[in-house]
């Protein structure tokens, strides 16, 4: 009996010695089937890549969120780190969690997770922890193939550290010459007036 495959997609690729091949896929874009159609093994390979697609479409961001802390990246850390990780979690979970994993593979998404890391911008360095916990998620699930896309890859920083408190006054540099060795003196006199490199 020859039963129909809903969504089967195939491609026919010339080889380098001339022949050509015909490759079938489980639907557009989707995973190729490695095995001669009408065979059992095709129709293992075909209902797995079926099921896995299904069930991708039923799982969430929050079944990310606890890929994640099931990974030896986050069983790793400290209980400090963990914490603060935590916290961030249950922020991005309560706004997110609901939303299908199929949705990540839009890159539009990345503005709405921008406009959320814009929303703590009164606060810039948890802004970024923020940023930087969601594309950590979404790092882990990409490279553990959970998605194809890290639509939050490189994403900028909103907070910058204020350096003005670190230059030396004049005062600062008599003091530290007044009780420092020749070595030591000479050291910080280059180092303060090397020239700009470029």
């Amino acid at each position: 009996m020859r039963v129909r495959l809903k969504g089967i997609n195939w491609s026919i690729k010339r080889l380098a010695d001339g022949t050509s091949k015909t490759y079938w896929y489980a639907w557009k874009g989707g995973p190729r089937i490695d095995a001669e159609p009408g065979t059992p093994e095709f129709m293992r390979l075909y209902n797995e890549a079926v099921a896995s697609y299904k069930k991708k479409g039923t799982e969430t961001f929050s079944s990310l969120i606890d890929y994640f802390k099931d990974c030896s990246g986050y069983k790793d850390l400290g209980d400090k780190s963990k914490r603060a990780y935590d916290g961030y979690l249950k922020l991005i979970e309560a706004k997110f969690g609901s939303m299908p994993i199929g949705a990540l593979e839009d890159k539009r998404l990345r503005g709405d997770f921008k406009e959320f890391r814009d929303s703590f911008s009164a606060t810039p360095r948890k802004a970024d922890y923020v940023w930087t916990t969601i594309a950590r998620v979404l790092s882990v699930a990409k490279d553990r193939g959970k998605i194809v896309v890290n639509v939050c890859e490189r994403g900028g920083r909103l907070y910058e550290s204020d350096r003005s408190e670190i230059v030396w006054t004049a005062e600062d540099i008599r003091a530290f010459c007044a009780v420092a060795t020749i070595e030591l003196q000479a050291a910080l006199l280059l180092a303060l007036w090397r020239p700009a490199p470029g």
